[in-house]
């Protein structure tokens, strides 16, 4: 499946709690179709102690967002994505601006 989202990209939040605030994913879960975005929708977790973190605790870990409600930022605006081919390349375009990203 194809998302208009990846990995290290700059997200816009739509909608919800963290409404206008933006970041980068860290991580896609195609399956339930949610990303993660660093410092948004953050979930306590209590973690036992192991050899990476030997005191063990309570550490913040980011929660999932539905893809449907991130947009991806470009020239520091929320934009739709569009795909085209370019020399025989797939790439992702700004429909805002026309711009290949990538």
């Amino acid at each position: 499946m194809k998302l208009h989202i990846k990995k290290n990209d700059t997200v816009y939040i739509l909608t919800g709690e963290f409404k206008g605030k933006t970041g980068r994913v860290i991580d896609i879960d195609r399956k339930n179709m949610r990303v993660y975005v660093e410092g948004i929708n953050l979930k306590t977790k209590h973690t036992k102690p192991s050899p990476k973190n030997p005191q063990g605790g309570i550490i913040k870990v980011p929660g999932g967002i539905h893809i449907s409600n991130v947009a991806l930022m470009s020239d520091g605006k929320p934009t739709r994505v569009g795909r085209r081919i370019e020399n025989g390349k797939r790439v992702r375009y700004s429909k805002k601006t026309q711009k290949t990203i990538d």
